[in-house]
């Protein structure tokens, strides 16, 4: 059974850093797309990050390009390192993942994902 459990969020200033992860359990990082997703209040939910297996390459949406970085240290945690917060990345951020490396980061971000984890609100204000 597929499972994706956030944990990181919290309160923090602008301009400072945050941490995200992901761990993951049920199946196979190596051989799943997996994703950042966020939803702001009032707003749709919107993709961040994605790499896929198809070519391990990792994308990133302009609002966060630059500032944010995922990456994985083993076979089950993802993480979304997130520096130079601004209050309008506040929102509830999701890992989310499907299997394979079937379609590009850009369709995931379009359509979704397949599995989504419960979300961690981060909230950036001073």
């Amino acid at each position: 059974q597929v499972q994706l459990v956030e944990s990181g969020g919290g309160l923090v200033q602008p301009g400072g850093s945050l941490r995200l992860s992901c761990a993951a359990s049920g199946f196979t990082l190596d051989y799943y797309t997996i994703g950042w997703f966020r939803q702001a209040p009032g707003k749709e939910r919107e993709g961040i990050s994605c790499v896929s297996p198809r070519d391990g390459i990792t994308y990133y949406t302009v609002p966060v390009n630059g500032r944010f970085t995922m990456s994985r240290d083993d076979a089950k945690t993802v993480y979304l390192q997130m520096n130079s917060l601004k209050p309008e990345d506040t929102a509830v951020y999701y890992c989310a993942t499907s299997p394979g490396p079937y379609y590009s980061c850009d369709y995931y971000f379009t359509f979704g994902m397949d599995y989504w984890g419960k979300g961690t609100l981060v909230t950036v204000s001073s």
